[in-house]
């Protein structure tokens, strides 16, 4: 699959793309520069191996594949998507990882602000809309970055996924069952958003209390989740 991860040259954001290169998809990784992009296409490509399919360019041009991954701060996150607005396919697959911690206003990386839609990816929904529908899918939200590059890390988390687009939130979900031990659980549409983000300080907040990094999180009542019953 084309996949783009912007603000791949983050923590969370290389994490992604080592996993779902190894997986064998193209990654793009997007960078406000082009060469700090390149650059980390260079690290990931060491990691594993020449064959990884991984590249770098700038956000404007990585924005343009099929599945599109945001992970910026959320002090970022509206300039990155109007910087991308324009770029982004109609109806391609956009997921939003954005929590909208307190760090963006001088506050606590455990603490929230409430964005004035209700949530991060229904921010980033609105200003991708100016121009075209988008599926908008909110993911990834309870997963450590610093967990995702150590590749011989067995993870251990349920992946949250919220989203109106069914298929869209199925696609999502198939890429997080190429990372061996993770598992995906349909939570709901878009506005669900508002409760998964938050989850982000939940979890800095525990990592802190027990001086831990990878703190995740796991739903229970049925062996395995993915595409809800019909």
């Amino acid at each position: 699959m084309d996949i783009s991860v912007i603000g791949g040259t983050g923590d969370e954001g290389f994490g992604l793309t080592l996993r779902l290169a190894r997986a064998g998809n193209r990654v793009t990784i997007g960078s406000r520069i082009a060469e700090k992009g390149s650059a980390v296409a260079d690290t990931a490509r060491e990691m594993l191996g020449a064959g990884a399919n991984v590249d770098g360019a700038v956000n404007e041009e990585a924005a343009t594949a099929d599945v599109v991954i945001v992970t910026v701060p959320f002090g970022g996150q509206a300039e990155i998507y109007r910087s991308i607005k324009d770029h982004v396919k109609a109806d391609a697959i956009v997921v939003d990882c954005t929590s909208p911690l307190a760090t963006a206003v001088g506050g606590r990386a455990w603490q929230v602000v409430r964005p004035w839609h209700g949530s991060a990816a229904e921010q980033a929904k609105a200003i991708l809309e100016q121009v075209h529908p988008v599926r908008m899918v909110g993911a990834f939200h309870t997963i450590s970055g610093e967990a995702l590059q150590d590749l011989e890390h067995p993870m251990e988390s349920d992946v949250l996924v919220c989203g109106t687009d069914t298929e869209a939130k199925a696609v999502v979900g198939g890429l997080v069952d190429q990372i061996p031990n993770l598992r995906w659980v349909d939570a709901g549409d878009l506005t669900q958003a508002r409760t998964l983000e938050p989850l982000t300080a939940l979890l800095i907040s525990i990592n802190r209390s027990y001086k831990i990094r990878d703190a995740g999180l796991r739903i229970t009542g049925r062996d395995a989740w993915g595409v809800p019953d019909s």
